[in-house]
Protein backbone atom coordinates (compact mmCIF):
# COMPACT_ATOMS: atom_id res chain seq x y z
CA UNK A 1 0.00 0.00 0.00
CA UNK A 2 1.40 3.40 -0.92
CA UNK A 3 2.05 6.11 1.65
CA UNK A 4 -0.85 8.06 3.14
CA UNK A 5 -0.69 11.81 3.34
CA UNK A 6 0.21 13.19 6.77
CA UNK A 7 -3.21 14.83 7.16
CA UNK A 8 -4.99 11.59 6.30
CA UNK A 9 -2.88 9.58 8.75
CA UNK A 10 -3.56 12.08 11.53
CA UNK A 11 -7.29 11.87 10.76
CA UNK A 12 -7.15 8.10 11.09
CA UNK A 13 -5.37 8.29 14.42
CA UNK A 14 -7.83 10.88 15.75
CA UNK A 15 -10.75 8.71 14.69
CA UNK A 16 -9.62 5.72 16.78
CA UNK A 17 -7.67 7.52 19.49
CA UNK A 18 -4.22 6.47 18.36
CA UNK A 19 -2.68 3.03 17.90
CA UNK A 20 -3.68 0.28 20.28
CA UNK A 21 -1.02 -1.83 21.85
CA UNK A 22 -0.90 -5.55 22.44
CA UNK A 23 1.34 -7.68 24.62
CA UNK A 24 4.86 -7.92 23.20
CA UNK A 25 5.99 -11.54 23.44
CA UNK A 26 7.08 -14.47 21.33
CA UNK A 27 4.76 -14.58 18.28
CA UNK A 28 4.18 -18.29 18.85
CA UNK A 29 3.23 -17.87 22.51
CA UNK A 30 1.62 -14.63 23.56
CA UNK A 31 -0.31 -16.34 26.32
CA UNK A 32 -3.62 -14.94 25.12
CA UNK A 33 -6.98 -16.07 26.41
CA UNK A 34 -9.51 -17.64 24.06
CA UNK A 35 -11.46 -14.40 24.21
CA UNK A 36 -8.45 -12.32 23.12
CA UNK A 37 -7.76 -14.79 20.33
CA UNK A 38 -11.34 -14.59 19.02
CA UNK A 39 -11.28 -10.79 19.21
CA UNK A 40 -8.05 -10.65 17.21
CA UNK A 41 -9.55 -12.97 14.61
CA UNK A 42 -12.62 -10.73 14.28
CA UNK A 43 -10.40 -7.64 13.88
CA UNK A 44 -8.42 -9.28 11.09
CA UNK A 45 -11.62 -10.41 9.37
CA UNK A 46 -13.02 -6.87 9.58
CA UNK A 47 -9.86 -5.30 8.15
CA UNK A 48 -9.86 -7.91 5.38
CA UNK A 49 -13.49 -7.12 4.52
CA UNK A 50 -12.82 -3.38 4.37
CA UNK A 51 -9.77 -3.89 2.17
CA UNK A 52 -12.00 -5.81 -0.22
CA UNK A 53 -14.78 -3.21 -0.16
CA UNK A 54 -12.66 -0.07 -0.41
CA UNK A 55 -9.41 -1.34 -1.92
CA UNK A 56 -10.95 -3.76 -4.39
CA UNK A 57 -8.60 -6.58 -3.31
CA UNK A 58 -9.77 -9.86 -1.81
CA UNK A 59 -6.49 -10.85 -0.15
CA UNK A 60 -6.01 -14.62 0.14
CA UNK A 61 -5.02 -15.07 3.80
CA UNK A 62 -4.25 -18.03 6.02
CA UNK A 63 -4.48 -16.97 9.66
CA UNK A 64 -2.18 -18.13 12.43
CA UNK A 65 -4.84 -20.62 13.55
CA UNK A 66 -5.36 -22.09 10.08
CA UNK A 67 -8.55 -20.20 9.15
CA UNK A 68 -8.69 -19.02 5.52
CA UNK A 69 -10.00 -15.71 4.20
CA UNK A 70 -10.35 -14.65 0.59
CA UNK A 71 -10.76 -16.56 -2.66
CA UNK A 72 -10.84 -20.35 -2.60
CA UNK A 73 -8.23 -20.99 -5.31
CA UNK A 74 -5.80 -18.03 -5.37
CA UNK A 75 -2.56 -17.73 -7.32
CA UNK A 76 -0.79 -16.75 -4.09
CA UNK A 77 -1.42 -17.17 -0.38
CA UNK A 78 -0.26 -14.94 2.48
CA UNK A 79 0.14 -16.70 5.81
CA UNK A 80 -0.12 -14.52 8.91
CA UNK A 81 2.13 -16.04 11.54
CA UNK A 82 0.68 -13.96 14.36
CA UNK A 83 -2.45 -11.85 15.11
CA UNK A 84 -0.24 -8.78 14.60
CA UNK A 85 1.12 -9.88 11.23
CA UNK A 86 -1.45 -8.09 9.06
CA UNK A 87 -0.72 -4.80 10.79
CA UNK A 88 3.02 -5.46 10.47
CA UNK A 89 2.51 -5.87 6.70
CA UNK A 90 0.22 -2.88 6.14
CA UNK A 91 1.15 -0.12 8.63
CA UNK A 92 2.59 2.38 8.00
CA UNK A 93 1.52 1.76 4.41
CA UNK A 94 4.54 1.47 2.12
CA UNK A 95 6.56 -1.08 0.20
CA UNK A 96 9.19 -0.78 2.94
CA UNK A 97 6.69 -1.96 5.54
CA UNK A 98 5.47 -4.88 3.42
CA UNK A 99 9.04 -5.89 2.57
CA UNK A 100 10.16 -5.82 6.21
CA UNK A 101 7.16 -7.94 7.25
CA UNK A 102 8.24 -10.60 4.76
CA UNK A 103 11.94 -10.38 5.66
CA UNK A 104 11.21 -10.64 9.39
CA UNK A 105 8.92 -13.61 8.98
CA UNK A 106 5.72 -11.87 10.05
CA UNK A 107 4.18 -13.23 6.86
CA UNK A 108 4.93 -15.99 4.39
CA UNK A 109 3.98 -15.70 0.72
CA UNK A 110 3.43 -18.88 -1.23
CA UNK A 111 2.78 -19.08 -4.95
CA UNK A 112 2.99 -16.19 -7.41
CA UNK A 113 4.86 -13.42 -5.60
CA UNK A 114 4.38 -11.03 -8.55
CA UNK A 115 0.62 -11.37 -8.20
CA UNK A 116 0.94 -10.58 -4.48
CA UNK A 117 2.96 -7.46 -5.27
CA UNK A 118 0.37 -6.43 -7.84
CA UNK A 119 -2.33 -6.74 -5.19
CA UNK A 120 -0.31 -4.47 -2.91
CA UNK A 121 0.03 -1.93 -5.70
CA UNK A 122 -3.71 -1.88 -6.23
CA UNK A 123 -4.29 -1.36 -2.52
CA UNK A 124 -1.86 1.54 -2.67
CA UNK A 125 -4.10 3.30 -5.15
CA UNK A 126 -6.69 3.74 -2.41
CA UNK A 127 -4.98 7.03 -1.55
CA UNK A 128 -6.19 8.40 -4.90
CA UNK A 129 -9.83 7.91 -3.89
CA UNK A 130 -11.97 9.69 -1.28
CA UNK A 131 -10.05 10.40 1.90
CA UNK A 132 -12.73 8.83 4.09
CA UNK A 133 -12.19 5.43 2.48
CA UNK A 134 -8.52 5.60 3.37
CA UNK A 135 -9.45 6.69 6.88
CA UNK A 136 -11.91 3.82 7.41
CA UNK A 137 -9.42 1.19 6.21
CA UNK A 138 -6.57 2.81 8.13
CA UNK A 139 -8.63 2.80 11.32
CA UNK A 140 -9.32 -0.91 10.91
CA UNK A 141 -5.62 -1.64 10.39
CA UNK A 142 -4.59 0.40 13.42
CA UNK A 143 -7.20 -1.44 15.50
CA UNK A 144 -5.41 -4.73 14.80
CA UNK A 145 -3.16 -6.20 17.48
CA UNK A 146 0.31 -4.71 17.41
CA UNK A 147 2.97 -7.06 16.04
CA UNK A 148 5.64 -8.53 18.34
CA UNK A 149 8.91 -6.64 18.51
CA UNK A 150 10.61 -9.29 16.39
CA UNK A 151 8.39 -8.28 13.49
CA UNK A 152 9.30 -4.60 13.82
CA UNK A 153 13.02 -5.12 13.42
CA UNK A 154 14.93 -3.30 10.73
CA UNK A 155 17.91 -5.66 10.87
CA UNK A 156 19.64 -6.29 7.58
CA UNK A 157 19.19 -2.74 6.35
CA UNK A 158 22.18 -1.02 4.76
CA UNK A 159 24.09 1.28 7.10
CA UNK A 160 26.44 3.32 4.92
CA UNK A 161 28.86 5.95 6.14
CA UNK A 162 30.14 9.11 4.45
CA UNK A 163 28.89 11.40 1.71
CA UNK A 164 26.73 9.86 -1.01
CA UNK A 165 28.79 8.73 -3.99
CA UNK A 166 32.13 9.40 -2.38
CA UNK A 167 34.62 6.67 -3.27
CA UNK A 168 34.40 5.02 0.13
CA UNK A 169 30.61 5.10 0.33
CA UNK A 170 30.25 3.77 -3.21
CA UNK A 171 32.52 0.89 -2.19
CA UNK A 172 30.26 0.17 0.79
CA UNK A 173 27.11 0.31 -1.36
CA UNK A 174 28.53 -2.07 -3.97
CA UNK A 175 29.78 -4.48 -1.30
CA UNK A 176 26.35 -4.50 0.36
CA UNK A 177 24.62 -5.65 -2.81
CA UNK A 178 27.22 -7.70 -4.68
CA UNK A 179 29.47 -9.32 -2.08
CA UNK A 180 27.36 -12.31 -1.21
CA UNK A 181 29.18 -15.59 -1.95
CA UNK A 182 29.36 -16.36 -5.65
CA UNK A 183 27.62 -19.68 -4.88
CA UNK A 184 24.49 -17.66 -4.06
CA UNK A 185 24.43 -15.99 -7.49
CA UNK A 186 25.05 -19.36 -9.15
CA UNK A 187 21.67 -20.58 -7.88
CA UNK A 188 19.79 -18.26 -10.26
CA UNK A 189 22.15 -16.84 -12.88
CA UNK A 190 23.08 -18.48 -16.19
CA UNK A 191 26.25 -20.47 -16.80
CA UNK A 192 28.19 -17.31 -17.75
CA UNK A 193 27.09 -15.53 -14.51
CA UNK A 194 25.64 -12.55 -16.38
CA UNK A 195 23.93 -10.38 -13.77
CA UNK A 196 22.05 -8.06 -16.14
CA UNK A 197 19.20 -8.10 -18.66
CA UNK A 198 19.28 -10.93 -21.20
CA UNK A 199 18.28 -10.63 -24.87
CA UNK A 200 15.62 -13.18 -25.84
CA UNK A 201 14.56 -14.29 -29.28
CA UNK A 202 11.21 -15.48 -27.84
CA UNK A 203 9.56 -14.75 -24.46
CA UNK A 204 9.91 -18.41 -23.47
CA UNK A 205 13.50 -18.67 -24.67
CA UNK A 206 16.34 -20.32 -22.77
CA UNK A 207 18.10 -18.02 -20.29
CA UNK A 208 21.62 -19.28 -21.04
CA UNK A 209 21.12 -18.67 -24.76
CA UNK A 210 19.51 -15.27 -24.14
CA UNK A 211 22.46 -14.12 -22.04
CA UNK A 212 24.96 -15.20 -24.70
CA UNK A 213 22.84 -13.29 -27.22
CA UNK A 214 23.00 -10.18 -25.02
CA UNK A 215 26.79 -10.39 -24.75
CA UNK A 216 27.01 -10.74 -28.53
CA UNK A 217 24.57 -7.85 -29.03
CA UNK A 218 26.92 -5.58 -27.07
CA UNK A 219 29.95 -6.76 -29.01
CA UNK A 220 28.18 -6.28 -32.35
CA UNK A 221 27.07 -2.76 -31.47
CA UNK A 222 30.63 -1.89 -30.48
CA UNK A 223 31.84 -3.35 -33.82
CA UNK A 224 34.64 -5.18 -32.07
CA UNK A 225 37.64 -6.26 -34.12
CA UNK A 226 40.72 -8.32 -33.27
CA UNK A 227 43.41 -6.26 -31.60
CA UNK A 228 41.10 -3.65 -30.11
CA UNK A 229 41.28 -2.88 -26.39
CA UNK A 230 37.99 -2.90 -24.44
CA UNK A 231 37.23 -1.28 -21.09
CA UNK A 232 34.27 -2.77 -19.18
CA UNK A 233 33.15 -0.34 -16.47
CA UNK A 234 31.35 -2.27 -13.74
CA UNK A 235 32.35 -5.60 -15.27
CA UNK A 236 30.44 -7.97 -12.99
CA UNK A 237 31.82 -11.51 -13.12
CA UNK A 238 33.74 -10.78 -16.33
CA UNK A 239 31.30 -12.43 -18.74
CA UNK A 240 31.47 -9.69 -21.40
CA UNK A 241 35.27 -9.60 -21.35
CA UNK A 242 35.44 -13.38 -21.73
CA UNK A 243 32.98 -13.38 -24.64
CA UNK A 244 34.73 -10.48 -26.39
CA UNK A 245 38.16 -12.07 -26.02
CA UNK A 246 37.08 -15.55 -27.14
CA UNK A 247 34.78 -14.57 -30.02
CA UNK A 248 36.19 -11.22 -31.20
CA UNK A 249 39.89 -11.39 -30.42
CA UNK A 250 40.08 -8.25 -28.28
CA UNK A 251 42.11 -7.54 -25.19
CA UNK A 252 40.64 -5.69 -22.27
CA UNK A 253 40.26 -4.50 -18.72
CA UNK A 254 37.27 -4.76 -16.39
CA UNK A 255 36.88 -2.70 -13.24
CA UNK A 256 34.54 -3.33 -10.31
CA UNK A 257 34.23 -2.34 -6.65
CA UNK A 258 32.94 -5.80 -5.68
CA UNK A 259 35.48 -8.12 -4.08
CA UNK A 260 33.31 -11.15 -4.90
CA UNK A 261 32.99 -10.18 -8.55
CA UNK A 262 36.68 -9.38 -8.96
CA UNK A 263 37.86 -12.64 -7.40
CA UNK A 264 35.35 -14.76 -9.32
CA UNK A 265 36.13 -13.02 -12.63
CA UNK A 266 39.87 -13.47 -12.14
CA UNK A 267 39.33 -17.17 -11.45
CA UNK A 268 37.13 -17.64 -14.54
CA UNK A 269 39.60 -15.76 -16.74
CA UNK A 270 42.46 -17.95 -15.51
CA UNK A 271 40.43 -21.12 -16.11
CA UNK A 272 39.73 -19.93 -19.67
CA UNK A 273 43.45 -19.42 -20.27
CA UNK A 274 42.94 -15.73 -21.10
CA UNK A 275 44.87 -14.04 -18.30
CA UNK A 276 47.39 -12.73 -20.82
CA UNK A 277 44.66 -10.90 -22.76
CA UNK A 278 42.05 -9.71 -20.29
CA UNK A 279 42.09 -8.76 -16.63
CA UNK A 280 39.75 -7.54 -13.90
CA UNK A 281 40.85 -5.05 -11.27
CA UNK A 282 39.23 -4.07 -8.00
CA UNK A 283 39.17 -0.32 -8.61
CA UNK A 284 36.97 2.75 -8.99
CA UNK A 285 36.15 3.85 -12.53
CA UNK A 286 37.34 7.34 -11.58
CA UNK A 287 40.85 5.97 -11.16
CA UNK A 288 41.21 4.50 -14.67
CA UNK A 289 43.99 6.43 -16.44
CA UNK A 290 44.39 4.43 -19.68
CA UNK A 291 42.92 4.93 -23.15
CA UNK A 292 40.79 2.28 -24.89
CA UNK A 293 39.35 1.74 -28.35
CA UNK A 294 35.86 0.95 -27.00
CA UNK A 295 34.05 1.10 -23.66
CA UNK A 296 31.10 -0.94 -22.42
CA UNK A 297 29.17 -0.38 -19.22
CA UNK A 298 26.37 -2.81 -18.31
CA UNK A 299 24.22 -1.99 -15.29
CA UNK A 300 26.60 0.61 -13.88
CA UNK A 301 24.90 3.99 -14.20
CA UNK A 302 22.26 2.98 -11.63
CA UNK A 303 25.00 3.24 -8.98
CA UNK A 304 26.40 6.57 -10.07
CA UNK A 305 23.63 8.91 -8.88
CA UNK A 306 21.64 11.30 -11.10
CA UNK A 307 23.68 14.36 -10.19
CA UNK A 308 26.92 12.51 -10.97
CA UNK A 309 25.93 11.15 -14.39
CA UNK A 310 27.49 14.05 -16.32
CA UNK A 311 30.78 13.41 -14.54
CA UNK A 312 30.51 9.68 -15.22
CA UNK A 313 30.08 10.21 -18.95
CA UNK A 314 32.97 12.68 -18.91
CA UNK A 315 35.20 10.13 -17.16
CA UNK A 316 34.26 7.47 -19.71
CA UNK A 317 34.97 9.86 -22.56
CA UNK A 318 38.43 10.53 -21.09
CA UNK A 319 39.10 6.78 -21.23
CA UNK A 320 38.25 6.55 -24.94
CA UNK A 321 40.48 7.20 -27.89
CA UNK A 322 39.14 9.80 -30.37
CA UNK A 323 36.20 8.38 -32.29
CA UNK A 324 35.84 5.40 -29.94
CA UNK A 325 32.46 3.83 -29.25
CA UNK A 326 30.61 3.61 -25.91
CA UNK A 327 27.82 1.14 -25.18
CA UNK A 328 25.94 2.15 -22.04
CA UNK A 329 23.28 -0.27 -20.79
CA UNK A 330 21.27 0.85 -17.77
CA UNK A 331 17.95 0.87 -15.94
CA UNK A 332 15.87 4.03 -16.34
CA UNK A 333 12.53 5.29 -15.08
CA UNK A 334 9.37 4.97 -17.14
CA UNK A 335 8.15 8.29 -15.72
CA UNK A 336 9.74 11.10 -17.73
CA UNK A 337 9.08 13.69 -15.03
CA UNK A 338 10.76 12.10 -12.03
CA UNK A 339 14.20 11.16 -10.74
CA UNK A 340 15.19 8.81 -7.92
CA UNK A 341 18.25 10.01 -6.05
CA UNK A 342 18.75 6.80 -4.08
CA UNK A 343 17.96 8.15 -0.62
CA UNK A 344 14.21 7.48 -0.78
CA UNK A 345 12.56 5.40 1.95
CA UNK A 346 11.86 2.28 -0.09
CA UNK A 347 12.50 -1.43 0.29
CA UNK A 348 14.99 -1.45 -2.58
CA UNK A 349 17.09 1.48 -1.31
CA UNK A 350 17.01 0.15 2.25
CA UNK A 351 17.69 -3.53 1.71
CA UNK A 352 18.93 -4.09 -1.84
CA UNK A 353 20.50 -1.13 -3.70
CA UNK A 354 21.51 1.55 -1.19
CA UNK A 355 22.20 4.88 -2.92
CA UNK A 356 21.00 3.50 -6.26
CA UNK A 357 19.58 6.33 -8.37
CA UNK A 358 17.52 6.31 -11.56
CA UNK A 359 16.71 8.86 -14.25
CA UNK A 360 14.36 8.74 -17.25
CA UNK A 361 15.98 7.69 -20.52
CA UNK A 362 15.91 11.20 -21.97
CA UNK A 363 18.14 12.46 -19.16
CA UNK A 364 20.72 9.74 -19.76
CA UNK A 365 20.72 10.66 -23.46
CA UNK A 366 21.11 14.36 -22.58
CA UNK A 367 24.04 13.70 -20.24
CA UNK A 368 25.74 11.50 -22.83
CA UNK A 369 25.44 14.18 -25.49
CA UNK A 370 26.48 17.01 -23.19
CA UNK A 371 29.64 15.04 -22.42
CA UNK A 372 30.52 15.36 -26.11
CA UNK A 373 29.38 11.99 -27.41
CA UNK A 374 27.54 11.70 -30.68
CA UNK A 375 24.35 9.67 -30.20
CA UNK A 376 24.23 6.72 -32.61
CA UNK A 377 21.46 4.51 -31.25
CA UNK A 378 18.96 3.98 -28.42
CA UNK A 379 17.28 0.61 -27.85
CA UNK A 380 14.57 -0.20 -25.31
CA UNK A 381 14.95 -3.67 -23.73
CA UNK A 382 12.24 -3.46 -21.05
CA UNK A 383 10.36 -6.69 -21.96
CA UNK A 384 13.64 -8.62 -21.96
CA UNK A 385 14.41 -7.62 -18.38
CA UNK A 386 10.95 -8.67 -17.20
CA UNK A 387 11.51 -12.09 -18.78
CA UNK A 388 15.03 -12.27 -17.32
CA UNK A 389 13.83 -11.52 -13.81
CA UNK A 390 11.06 -14.12 -14.02
CA UNK A 391 13.69 -16.73 -14.96
CA UNK A 392 15.93 -15.64 -12.08
CA UNK A 393 13.05 -15.77 -9.63
CA UNK A 394 12.00 -19.24 -10.79
CA UNK A 395 15.57 -20.50 -10.44
CA UNK A 396 16.05 -18.94 -7.01
CA UNK A 397 12.82 -20.49 -5.72
CA UNK A 398 13.68 -23.86 -7.25
CA UNK A 399 17.11 -23.79 -5.55
CA UNK A 400 15.96 -22.37 -2.24
CA UNK A 401 17.95 -24.77 -0.06
CA UNK A 402 21.19 -24.09 -1.94
CA UNK A 403 20.57 -20.33 -1.87
CA UNK A 404 19.93 -20.34 1.89
CA UNK A 405 23.01 -22.47 2.47
CA UNK A 406 25.15 -20.09 0.42
CA UNK A 407 23.78 -16.69 1.50
CA UNK A 408 21.46 -17.27 4.46
CA UNK A 409 17.70 -17.07 4.91
CA UNK A 410 17.69 -13.27 4.97
CA UNK A 411 19.46 -13.03 1.61
CA UNK A 412 17.07 -15.53 0.04
CA UNK A 413 14.00 -13.63 1.24
CA UNK A 414 15.45 -10.24 0.29
CA UNK A 415 16.36 -11.32 -3.22
CA UNK A 416 13.10 -13.18 -3.78
CA UNK A 417 11.16 -10.03 -2.91
CA UNK A 418 13.52 -7.76 -4.86
CA UNK A 419 13.43 -9.81 -8.06
CA UNK A 420 9.65 -10.24 -7.97
CA UNK A 421 9.14 -6.51 -7.37
CA UNK A 422 11.57 -5.63 -10.16
CA UNK A 423 9.89 -8.01 -12.61
CA UNK A 424 6.54 -6.42 -11.78
CA UNK A 425 7.98 -2.93 -12.31
CA UNK A 426 9.39 -3.82 -15.73
CA UNK A 427 6.18 -5.54 -16.78
CA UNK A 428 4.08 -2.54 -15.80
CA UNK A 429 6.48 0.03 -17.29
CA UNK A 430 7.54 1.92 -14.18
CA UNK A 431 11.09 0.71 -14.88
CA UNK A 432 12.81 0.46 -18.25
CA UNK A 433 16.24 -0.59 -19.46
CA UNK A 434 17.95 1.04 -22.42
CA UNK A 435 21.15 0.66 -24.40
CA UNK A 436 22.77 3.87 -25.61
CA UNK A 437 25.42 3.78 -28.28
CA UNK A 438 27.62 6.86 -28.54
CA UNK A 439 30.80 7.92 -30.28
CA UNK A 440 33.52 10.03 -28.75
CA UNK A 441 34.51 13.11 -30.74
CA UNK A 442 37.56 13.16 -32.98
CA UNK A 443 39.23 10.58 -35.16
CA UNK A 444 37.97 9.38 -38.51
CA UNK A 445 35.20 6.89 -37.70
CA UNK A 446 33.75 4.75 -40.44
CA UNK A 447 30.08 5.26 -41.27
CA UNK A 448 27.74 2.78 -39.63
CA UNK A 449 25.68 0.52 -41.88
CA UNK A 450 22.08 1.49 -42.50
CA UNK A 451 19.30 -0.27 -40.62
CA UNK A 452 19.73 -2.41 -37.52
CA UNK A 453 20.53 -5.90 -38.81
CA UNK A 454 24.26 -5.33 -38.31
CA UNK A 455 23.64 -5.06 -34.55
CA UNK A 456 21.81 -8.34 -34.16
CA UNK A 457 23.72 -11.13 -32.38
CA UNK A 458 25.16 -13.99 -34.40
CA UNK A 459 24.06 -16.44 -31.73
CA UNK A 460 20.68 -18.13 -32.16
Amino acid sequence: MADLGIAEENAVRRQIGGPRSAPSSDPQDRGWTDRQERRAERQVARAHRLLRLHGGIDLPLRLWNGRRLGPADPSFLITLRDPGSLRAMLWPPSDMTAGKAYLNGAVEVEGDLLAAIGAGERLGRMKDGPWWRTAVVGAAILALPAPPEAFRSGSGRAQLQGAMHSRERDRQAIAFHYDLPSAFYETFLDRELVYSCAYFDTPMGDLDLAQRRKLDLVCRKLRLEPGQRLLDVGCGFGSLLLHAARDYGVTGLGVTLSQTQAETAQKLIAEAGLSDRIEVRLMDYRDVDERFDVVASIGMIEHVGPEHLPGWFAAVRASLKPGGLLLCHGITLGDADHVRRGDEETFVTGYVFPDGGLVPAWQAVRDLQQAGFGLLDVEQLRPHYAWTLRRWLQRLEAHRERAVEAGGQSAFRTWRMYMAGSAYSFETGSLEVVQLLGRAPGGEPADLPLGRTWMEPHIS
